[in-house]
């Protein structure tokens, strides 16, 4: 059994953050009913990767229903009501007030089914001079401050994937889960409110005390940890680059004496401790590379695996599928077309995600059967 079995879930969505909620509800074993314009999530037209059809849309749409119709209409705001009298959850990410001014205030939307749960995902908020702003991944990222902590000095740079949206998903996902695991005690449902916004300055805490209160908040790094070190990559004779991460004093010495082979590092007073590590990061970093750059990858990453340092390779999104940790498992597009791709990343002895049925819906292509349904 599903943990979800039984949930009903209408979603009016579009895009990431929302669908990537959804989605998420949807392995668990919820059924999701999507309501989609006629023109369909633009999400659909990303692009083509998926054998055809978009790369984010055949990710987040497995499972889901799909029903085409315009609720500021008579025929649509029937169809609505009716699916929202029986559904345990309403997730949607429209502008903020689009919902209320059809005729669908939180207010009106308990009088019919008190037990609802309401979750918004808005771009700044649904309050406040910001919440009128238009809201997408990238804008967030800067707005929010993450693209000033990333990439390399001088040039700033994007998270490499729709960080943003993915987070409000997930957490939306979470707050879901929250609310009815509080519905079982009380009885009656709630309406939860996030941001893309709200979740990346959260996820900005750290450089905001050092800004605040510390000496300044730490400037993009590239491939170095702004507070540790040696934590970054080292170039090794044969051009790869192999990310270290040393966090004790312990891991130092193993690093100095067995994976380096050189005891005079070990014993640099310049580098007793992490924060003088920091301070002296740019030389440091010099000496390192000079040793493992006469060293082919292969023999530094044996080296570390001898001496239980942690490291990484800088792989590639075509690497992804050869990494021994990587699970893969089938999705389809609309088509039916079969696609590799990560699995979910929730395993749980009573059920598995994998199973459930996989495939993206074509637009409106429930629309008969949901209406013969609830109406």
């Amino acid at each position: 059994m599903s943990p979800l079995d039984g949930v009903l879930v209408v979603s009016i969505e579009q895009a990431v953050a929302a669908p990537l909620c959804t989605a998420r509800l949807s392995a668990a074993g919820a059924r999701v009913i999507k309501i989609e314009r006629d023109s369909g999530d633009f999400a659909r037209g990303y692009d083509t990767a998926a054998k055809g059809e978009s790369s984010y849309f055949t990710w987040l749409n497995q499972g889901k229903e799909s029903v085409c119709t315009d609720f500021k209409s008579e025929e649509g705001r029937e169809l609505l009501t009716a699916l929202l009298i029986q559904a345990d959850v309403l997730v949607q990410n429209l502008s903020p007030g689009a919902l209320e001014r059809s005729g669908f205030s939180l207010g009106q939307l308990h009088k019919i089914n008190p037990r609802l749960i309401v979750c918004n995902i808005s771009g700044y908020g649904s309050t406040g001079e910001a919440s009128v702003k238009p809201a997408y991944d990238l804008l967030v990222q800067a707005e929010s401050g993450l693209v000033s902590v990333s990439g390399d000095k001088g040039h700033p740079g994007r998270i490499g994937v729709s960080i943003c949206d993915i987070g409000a998903g997930v957490t939306a996902h979470a707050a879901i889960l929250e609310a009815l695991m509080k519905r079982e005690k009380t009885g009656h449902g709630e309406e939860v409110n996030l941001s893309l916004f709200s979740v990346a300055s959260e996820w900005m805490m750290v450089p905001y005390i050092h800004a605040e209160y510390g000496s300044g908040a730490p400037e993009p790094a590239g491939l170095k940890h702004p507070s540790i070190a040696p934590y970054g990559a080292f170039e090794c004779s044969d051009g790869k680059l192999i990310l270290i991460s040393i966090q004790n004093e312990r891991e130092w010495e193993r690093l100095c004496l067995n994976a380096l082979d050189s005891p005079q590092l070990f014993k640099n007073m310049n580098y007793t401790s992490n924060n003088d590590r920091v301070t002296n990061r740019k030389q440091l970093d010099t000496e390192i590379n000079d040793i493992t750059k006469n060293m082919a990858s292969s023999e530094f990453q044996s080296r570390l695996d001898a001496s239980g340092i942690a490291y990484g390779a800088i792989n590639t999104a075509d690497d992804l599928k050869h990494h021994p940790a990587t699970e893969l498992e089938t999705y389809r597009n609309g088509n039916g077309d079969e696609l590799l791709l990560p699995s979910h990343p929730v395993k749980a002895a009573s059920y598995n995600a994998a199973s459930m049925p996989r495939q993206t819906p074509k637009i409106g292509q429930h629309t008969k059967k949901i209406k013969d349904e609830f109406l």
